[in-house]
């Protein structure tokens, strides 16, 4: 028996939200979520999605509804299908099919993670609590070290670790695989948890004080009040000595270190034995993305107390294996982690959450089914041409732009050419073979899924760069844009209605996930992408006046972007944001383009009463609609690259054409007069 009604009901009801014709295709709007009582030009997303947003409830194991959210659910439910009848044919033994089965089992067999208790915990543990000296310590932080593979969107990566490895081609060396080392080593989401005045943030203090008190004596770990106390001290000492959230951000800030360079310009942990004990021992040259944090994280290990840092080596020990212990610990971990910061009152059921962690540890085995599956070669082929007609409308952008020397232009055209765009899957897959999954051991299961992540990331060190790497599976629900590696990657789940559809208008589909593929497109040249060149290089290829013109651009989105508060008191950081904002509005205005262009100059048909300006402007507006709890709102706000949904959905009155669509006057909100309104490309 699966809960698959409320999954099925939600899509029941987008669809039926959706206009159709039988006579040609339909508007793709969503007409009943419109609320006319709004002024296009006060809150255009209020006006798009005002009737959405007043009748849905967001369900209780969610932090908020959204069409993401709505598209999540539904690529869960088909996923956990797949798992199911692939569990149901008794896959051989070895086989990928049976790693993902017996994943599956191991993950939702309760009993059995109840019977094991924290034992599995013990080992580690015992090898912390044998910690005698400095090599000893930093030999078990490098030996905790795990790989990234989204690092450029926050300032923390794995937050158990006080460093993250990614690995991606070199900033200078465009043609070698090299490992990056940043910053961690929090529990909480950001710097500012441990550091801002706001009271909200001292009660999360409070519990967060709490929460690391009970999982040590969930555990079975001894005076959990006084080591709580020590440890959320030494966080607060690394929340200071990390850099923030926008600085991180700063790609010029990294330095290229050799081995030798973490000993002298980052002294305080044994270098040699951490670096042995990652598996590195040999490697000669490295990214140091966050130096300064990287020096001051260093120090801390030699200044604070070894049985400090035995402590917090326990706790993040059990914070980040919470999944697959007891579920006095796992409930507990929901409590603060899902209930407190991020507001969601129910913890989501344990089959949706093994799904979930299928998808992480072996998405590359269940993503090959799943594509296979939902996404057809039309599909395929449909949205490949759709890139390339808004590749080509940005490059006639850039092309016209007054204010771009033709040296400059000549660069930025040939790094869009460069560009590659994995549409739908990867065009190989990765191989599990080596990796041991068994059907009883489900913290055992996730300790090797995620060994073996780590061990294939630095397998990657010092051969070739491949730019048509996947870093998201198909059945992931977003996008990313790669700025070292000079790639894209849009998903297959991502790639449907109501983002996509073949049966609806050309306009929507162009302001949905056209506008997306402009959005990622256009990252190529955002604050952090204008650093690097066609080949993917750290280099300044702007003359001048034409990176001052793009920073004054930057300036004045910022500005547009500080003056938002979502919540009262609480505004959106327009620099922290700024490059998701370039890449908003850039990609909207390649979209519009490359729509215009689809129609080879005839007029756009009316349909349900409604122009192809408006009907695109309006997909792009619905494809924001979220409903989000306070807690998980102030969370993003303070630490996601991306402004806030419905801010991001006004970033329609920088365009030009969105005026007369909707007759916005001067007067009104959202209204900028033509000199006011922000173009950066």
């Amino acid at each position: 028996m699966r809960p698959i009604a409320p999954v099925a009901l939600a899509v029941l009801a987008f669809a039926l939200a959706l206009p159709s014709s039988a006579a040609g295709p339909s508007a793709g709007v969503d007409l009943s979520g419109i609320d006319k009582a709004v002024a296009p030009g006060d809150d255009f997303y209020g006006y798009a999605n005002g009737a959405w947003q007043k009748r849905t409830v967001i369900a209780p194991d969610h932090s908020a509804e959204s069409t993401d959210r709505m598209l999540v659910d539904l690529t869960e439910q088909r996923t956990a299908d797949l798992v199911r009848e692939i569990a149901a044919s008794n896959p051989p033994a070895g086989s990928e099919a049976r790693k993902i089965a017996d994943y599956y089992a191991a993950f939702v067999d309760q009993a059995g993670i109840e019977k094991q208790g924290v034992a599995p915990l013990r080992p580690g543990l015992a090898a912390i609590a044998a910690i005698r000296a400095l090599p000893e310590l930093s030999r078990a932080l490098g030996a905790s070290m795990r790989a990234d593979t989204d690092p450029f969107n926050n300032t923390e990566f794995h937050t158990e670790n006080l460093f993250g490895l990614f690995v991606t081609q070199g900033l200078t060396t465009p043609d070698t695989t090299v490992p990056y080392l940043m910053q961690g080593g929090l529990g909480m989401p950001d710097r500012d948890y441990y550091l801002s005045p706001m009271p909200q943030m001292a009660k999360y203090r409070a519990d967060y004080l709490a929460y690391v008190s009970d999982m040590l004596r969930l555990a079975g770990i001894g005076d959990p009040e006084a080591k709580a106390q020590r440890i959320v001290a030494l966080e607060t000492k690394i929340a200071t000595a990390q850099v923030d959230i926008v600085a991180s951000q700063d790609s010029r800030q990294a330095r290229n270190w050799s081995a030798a360079d973490f000993a002298a310009k980052a002294p305080g942990i044994d270098w040699a034995a951490f670096w042995s004990a990652a598996e590195l021992p040999h490697q000669q040259r490295f990214i140091a993305w966050q130096p300064m944090a990287i020096t001051r994280l260093s120090a801390l290990v030699a200044s604070q107390p070894l049985e400090v840092w035995k402590d917090w080596l326990a706790f993040h020990l059990i914070n980040q294996y919470t999944a697959v212990l007891p579920q006095a610990l796992d409930r507990r971990a929901f409590a603060f982690n899902g209930k407190e910061l991020d507001g969601t009152p129910e913890q989501r059921v344990r089959w949706k959450r093994a799904i979930a962690s299928v998808n992480d540890e072996l998405g590359d085995a269940v993503g090959q089914r799943y594509a296979q599956r939902y996404f057809s070669p039309q599909a395929k082929a449909e949205l490949q041409n759709m890139v390339a007609n808004i590749v080509a409308a940005l490059d006639r952008r850039l092309a016209a732009l007054s204010w771009m020397a033709p040296a400059t232009k000549a660069e930025a055209r040939a790094k869009l050419k460069a560009t590659y765009v994995g549409v739908g899957y990867p065009e190989s897959w990765r191989d599990y073979s080596g990796l041991e999954i068994r059907p009883d051991d489900a913290f055992g299961n996730l300790q090797r899924a995620r060994r073996a992540e780590y061990r294939h990331q630095i397998g990657k060190i010092g051969k070739p760069v491949d730019k048509r790497e996947w870093w998201m599976t198909p059945q992931t629900v977003n996008a990313v844009n790669l700025p070292v590696q000079v790639a894209l990657n849009f998903p297959a789940a991502y790639l449907q209605p109501p983002y996509f559809d073949p049966k609806q208008d050309a306009a929507a589909n162009y302001g949905a996930v056209g506008a997306t593929m402009g959005h990622e497109i256009s990252h190529t040249f955002d604050n952090t992408g204008a650093d690097f060149d066609a080949k993917g290089a750290l280099r300044n290829w702007w003359t001048p006046s034409d990176f001052a013109h793009f920073k004054a651009s930057g300036a004045a989105l910022i500005k547009q972007y500080d003056a938002y508060e979502p919540l009262p008191g609480v505004h959106v950081n327009g620099a922290q944001t700024l490059g998701e904002n370039i890449a908003d509005l850039a990609g909207l205005e390649a979209a519009l383009d490359a729509y215009h262009a689809s129609l080879h100059g005839k007029p756009a048909p009316v349909i349900e009463g409604l122009t192809g300006d408006q009907r695109f402007f309006l997909a792009f507006g619905q494809s924001w609609r979220e409903k989000r709890r306070e807690a998980s709102l102030r969370q993003r706000i303070l630490t996601d690259v991306h402004a806030p949904a419905e801010q991001r959905a006004q970033t329609v009155r920088n365009l030009d054409a969105w005026y007369p669509a909707f007759k916005v006057v001067p007067g009104q909100k959202l209204y900028l007069a033509p000199a006011q309104r922000v173009r950066v490309y």
